[in-house]
């Protein structure tokens, strides 16, 4: 096999990611915008995390990147090159089955909402859990605005190291606005980043890589309950109150199923602090039971109302998402007001 062309190869990626951000990066507010544009330039010119950036190659380098997506929007995705073919851009498996020999992973799947997500990077481990296959990416050769540090493709598991890192690092400047003592104060507690920024980013990545492939693990597993009736109905929900909830009911059965009880096997205190400071308005509102067993936690260091909750929700969430399936087969997109009033009374 004739070694991969990576210059060649990633452009072609990240020519689709320039599509993909075309279509969809006016679907962030503006000051989400902004500050995922600052971090996408920081990457691209590969800026170390503490340095300041120059405030007007910024606004210049911005301006041309949206005269790009300008040119780009309406273009169809191109193959991916490969030896002896092109390959359709989504077909993951095809592609890494002559990139993985050669120590590079790529993915192109669908994500949030319907939206392409792409990326080329290098292969640092290719690992087995259970059934699960999972590719860890190190350096990114190409990436689309969003960058999720982790997704699933069938039993797939993609982390990407680098995003995962630009995302901590995202947290930490966050808390250090304001410096609250709160569960991220407590999780970043964990590290030096004040001492030694970068290697504090390297410890919290390394340690949060183990959660965030359990979390996608339990999202493959909550998909095998809900098949694919669950995502054709969260297409079909119009942006609303019952879309979110549907999203967070699905979030807190799959960490029912994986997540909290790998974090509570493994004992690993700064990442559930870091659940609990990352868990969202509408999670934390349908689950204030987990809020009060983290409190009974911090105050007793005992786990165990934690392991009990989860416990619970791994029956509790599943039921919950069936009987939202049940009533949107009923009732289509006129189940909406129904829809929130089952999950306002069904709080764990």
């Amino acid at each position: 096999m004739m070694p991969v062309n990576t210059d060649s190869l990633s452009t072609v990626v990240q020519r689709n990611c320039h599509i993909t951000d075309a279509r969809h990066a006016s679907n962030y507010t503006l000051c989400v915008y902004l500050l995922k544009m600052r971090e996408y330039y920081r990457w691209e010119k590969g800026y170390p995390f503490d340095t300041a950036m120059p405030r007007d190659e910024v606004g210049d380098w911005l301006t041309q990147r949206e005269r790009l997506w300008e040119m780009l929007e309406e273009q169809p995705y191109a193959p991916i090159p490969l030896q002896k073919r092109a390959v359709d851009p989504f077909d993951t498996a095809t592609i890494n089955a002559e990139l993985l020999p050669q120590g590079y992973v790529y993915s192109g799947g669908i994500g949030h909402r319907a939206t392409a997500h792409f990326f080329l990077g290098r292969l640092e481990r290719h690992l087995r859990f259970e059934d699960f296959e999972v590719l860890i990416a190190a350096d990114e050769y190409a990436r689309d605005l969003t960058a999720p540090p982790a997704l699933a493709l069938g039993k797939t598991i993609f982390i990407r190291r680098e995003s995962l890192k630009r995302m901590l690092w995202e947290k930490v400047q966050e808390w250090r606005w304001n410096r609250y003592d709160n569960a991220m104060g407590r999780a970043l507690s964990y590290y030096d980043f004040d001492g030694d920024l970068d290697r504090g980013l390297e410890e919290m990545t390394r340690c949060e890589l183990d959660a965030v492939t359990h979390h996608e693990i339990g999202e493959v597993r909550a998909g095998a309950h809900l098949d694919e009736a669950w995502g054709e109905m969260l297409l079909a929900l119009p942006h609303s109150r019952a879309e979110i909830m549907a999203r967070a009911v699905r979030d807190h059965l799959a960490d029912a199923l994986a997540t909290l009880p790998r974090l509570l096997e493994t004992r690993n205190e700064a990442s559930l602090h870091f659940y609990m400071a990352n868990l969202s308005a509408m999670r934390r509102e349908l689950a204030p039971g987990f809020t009060r067993a983290y409190a009974k936690w911090l105050e007793h260091h005992e786990l165990g109302p934690i392991a009990r909750i989860a416990e619970q929700g791994r029956e509790h969430w599943l039921a919950l998402a069936r009987r939202m399936l049940e009533l949107y087969a009923r009732r289509g997109t006129d189940c909406l007001p129904e829809m929130e009033r089952l999950v306002e009374s069904s709080h764990l």
